[in-house]
């Protein structure tokens, strides 16, 4: 089971830190990712993180604002958020690939959090 946590409301420019930890699974051997919904808008992929932590891709629109990073120790995925833009606005689910790598797609990814709100106000 996946918990995310860190979600809040934040003004523009602002920063937010994002963590998921894992309980009944052992993340270190599989790719984890991030992934948003806003409302009214279809789930799109932000950023994984490969199963050591050696390789990271991000989506463009956070490329540069984001860094994902992982805690193998402490089973626990993170997103530092910064330079935060309205359009981030969304919930924010971590999810667990199948494997130690995963692309962008949700298919790849069979274990997801609940969800944490992130609310960037103008």
């Amino acid at each position: 089971q996946l918990q995310a946590s860190g979600g809040g409301l934040v003004q523009a420019g602002g920063s937010l830190r994002l963590s998921c930890a894992a309980s009944g699974r052992t993340l270190s051997s599989y790719a984890m990712a991030w992934f948003r919904q806003a409302p009214g808008k279809e789930r799109e992929f932000v950023v994984r993180i490969n199963w050591s932590g050696g390789s990271t891709y991000y989506a463009d629109s956070v490329e540069g604002r984001f860094t994902i990073s992982r805690d193998n120790a402490k089973n626990t995925v993170y997103l530092q958020m910064n330079s935060l833009k309205p359009e981030d606005t969304a919930a924010y689910y971590c999810a667990a690939g199948r494997r130690g790598v995963a692309g962008v797609g949700g298919g790849e990814y069979d274990n997801w959090g609940q969800g944490t709100q992130v609310t960037v106000s103008s």
